[in-house]
């Protein structure tokens, strides 16, 4: 099912599989921002990560006693979420732990999705309950895909990735298994803008840690129009594009990682965003403007 929130600058719809923001447009020249998920290509708009970002080794979670066997990414980008409310420009859906996801993540918990519209702004909340009897540790991030390039009068080598300040971004190494590994690289020295083309996504994702910048954007070099996220409160933000032609950027702010390569699959061993007490919330917004 799609639900649609609107104001006087952007249209926005959102799907309850996987709670995705399915698409953007920007109402003052029609263009649409959100990568359409063209199976042939990759099948998602905008997936949340939960309960866990990238692999864990061997695809397995071992909680409470038993091993439960969870895919990259966790369970929340493929479930249907449920609609809470829809009033104006805000829409509340939810995702409960069920039969299904508890063979693959034996805690109980909700997670709760909050969309609002301000002005050229989409803000997106994403709250995690604990209903376990038991403390709830839970990796989480954002997997936004945006259209490359916004119209047919521009290619992909018509943008650029800007960061708000002077950076040399470093990065965790998770190539090429999806896991970590110990090793770093810099991605560039003393810079505020990387170019969008092929080879930036020749190897896959880049995981930057430690930036300074409020924020990281596509900009259209010619015009300026823009889709930029707000990454300050997230201490992980990835860039990927499929390898080949570019059609989609994703920027991905996450609070969590993948497994290391040789760890454990011990779910209480693994760095967690954050680890809720019975009946405890926490709650993270990934903010998006939509430039003109």
């Amino acid at each position: 099912m799609d639900f649609v929130l609107e104001n006087d600058y952007l249209k926005v719809t959102v799907t309850s599989k996987g709670a995705q923001v399915a698409s953007v447009l920007r109402k003052i020249d029609g263009v649409e921002h959100m990568w359409q998920a063209d199976p042939a290509v990759w099948g998602y708009h905008a997936p949340i990560l939960f309960p866990h970002t990238g692999k864990v080794v061997n695809d397995t979670i071992h909680a409470k006693g038993r091993d439960c066997v969870s895919k990259q990414h966790g369970f929340a980008r493929t479930r249907e979420h449920s609609l809470v409310a829809q009033e104006g420009s805000r829409l509340v859906l939810e995702l409960v732990s069920d039969e299904q996801t508890l063979e693959s993540f034996p805690y109980a918990c909700r997670l709760v999705s909050t969309f609002t519209l301000e002005a050229d702004k989409l803000h997106h909340t994403l709250t995690v309950e604990n209903r376990d009897e038991d403390a709830l540790p839970f990796g989480i991030g954002y997997h936004p895909a945006f259209r490359v390039p916004f119209d047919d009068a521009h290619t992909a080598t018509d943008y650029e990735l800007r960061f708000s300040d002077m950076e040399s971004p470093l990065c965790i190494n998770n190539q090429p298994k999806g896991l970590m590994h110990g090793n770093f690289y810099y991605l560039g020295t003393n810079i505020d803008s990387l170019p969008v083309c092929p080879e930036l996504f020749a190897n896959d994702s880049h995981c930057m840690t430690n930036l300074v910048s409020k924020t990281l954007g596509i900009y259209e070099k010619d015009t300026g129009r823009a889709v930029v996220c707000d990454i300050r409160d997230f201490p992980y933000t990835l860039i990927w594009s499929k390898p080949g032609d570019v059609k989609f950027v994703c920027i991905e702010p996450w609070h969590s990682l993948p497994s290391p390569e040789n760890g454990p699959t011990d779910w209480l061993q693994k760095p967690a965003a954050a680890i809720l007490a019975p009946g405890e919330s926490w709650s993270t917004t990934l903010t998006t403007q939509f430039k003109r």
